[in-house]
C-alpha cells in the first residue's frame, strides 16, 4: 500500500490516525527471504520509480522480489533483464498485472491494473549518435514515458554527418524541450555539439560502442567530461537508468514548481 492510499483510507474513515501511523512506521527495510533487503519508502523520499537490477540475479529471485515490491507500490521496473527473466515476469499477467517488455532496452515494466497513469508537463529530447546507441536510449525512453514525461526521440544523428546533428537541434528547438539527453559512443563529441547550439541542460551518456585504444566507452566518457560548452552533465558508461532518473528528478521538480505557481495565481 502506498502513502496516498493510506491517506485516502484515513480521509474516508476506514482507518484511524493510530492505525495510519502504525502502517507508515512499518515502512522501512523489508527482507525478502534473506536474499534481498528492499527499502520500502525509497519511492516516497525520492519521487522516482522502483527499479530492480536484473543482471546477475536468478529468475526466481527477480520474480519473488517483484511480487513483494508490488505489495507496496503500483509499478516496478526491472532493468538489464535476460530472456529467462522476461519469461518469468510475463507469467505475472495471469495474476492480473500488466507487463510491458522492451527487448531492445532489456527492461520490463510491471504494474498493477489500478496503477495511476502519470503525466508530467515536461518534454525531454532524446538523441543518439548512432543506431548502436539505441538500446541505451530505449532504456531511458521507457523509464521517462512510464513516469509521464513526453519524449522526443532523434536517433542516428551522429557527427559523422554533421548536417544530421544540426537538423536534430532544429527539431529540439521546435519541440521546445526542457532538457536533452544525448547518448553517444566512439569519441563522444555529440553532447558538446548539441550543448553549443541549445539553451537547455544536456545530459551526456557515453556508451560502450567503440574499439581499440579508448574503446568500450572510455574515450567517450573522458570526452564528455572534458566538454568545453557549459551545461553538460555526464553519467557513467551505458548509464541509461542514471540519465533517466536525473532527468525525471528535474521534471518532477519543474512540475511541482509550475503547480504551486498556478495555484497562487488562482
Amino acid at each position: 500500500m502506498d502513502l496516498r492510499r493510506i491517506l485516502e483510507r484515513l480521509r474516508r474513515g476506514e482507518i484511524d490516525i493510530d492505525e495510519a501511523e502504525r502502517i507508515i512506521r512499518l515502512w522501512g527495510i523489508e527482507e525478502i527471504e534473506n536474499i534481498v533487503k528492499y527499502d520500502i519508502g525509497r519511492h516516497l523520499r525520492r519521487d522516482v520509480p522502483e527499479i530492480i537490477y536484473g543482471e546477475g540475479k536468478s529468475e526466481e529471485v527477480v520474480l519473488r522480489t517483484v511480487r513483494r515490491v508490488l505489495e507496496h507500490v503500483d509499478r516496478v521496473l526491472i532493468s538489464r533483464v535476460e530472456e529467462g527473466h522476461i519469461a518469468k515476469l510475463l507469467s505475472l499477467k495471469r495474476d492480473g498485472y500488466e507487463v510491458k517488455v522492451n527487448k531492445v532496452a532489456r527492461i520490463v515494466v510491471v504494474r498493477r491494473k489500478d496503477a495511476e497513469r502519470k503525466h508530467i508537463p515536461c518534454k525531454v529530447g532524446l538523441v543518439t549518435g548512432g543506431t548502436a546507441d539505441v538500446k541505451v536510449a530505449e532504456e531511458v525512453r521507457t523509464i521517462l514515458e512510464e513516469n509521464g514525461c513526453e519524449v522526443i526521440t532523434l536517433y542516428d544523428v551522429g557527427i559523422a554527418g554533421l548536417h544530421r546533428a544540426i537538423e536534430a537541434v532544429r527539431r529540439l528547438k521546435k519541440e521546445d524541450v526542457d532538457l536533452v539527453i544525448v547518448i553517444a559512443g566512439m569519441e563522444g563529441a555529440l553532447p558538446s555539439i548539441i550543448a553549443t547550439l541549445i539553451d537547455v541542460p544536456v545530459i551526456g551518456v557515453p556508451t560502450s560502442v567503440g574499439y581499440g585504444a579508448g574503446g568500450k566507452g572510455q574515450a567517450a566518457l573522458l570526452s564528455m567530461l572534458q566538454s568545453c560548452p557549459l551545461g553538460v552533465a555526464v553519467v557513467n558508461i551505458d548509464g541509461g537508468v542514471a540519465a533517466a532518473i536525473f532527468a525525471l528528478l528535474v521534471c518532477n521538480r519543474l512540475a511541482r514548481r509550475l503547480s504551486r505557481v498556478s495555484k497562487k495565481k488562482t
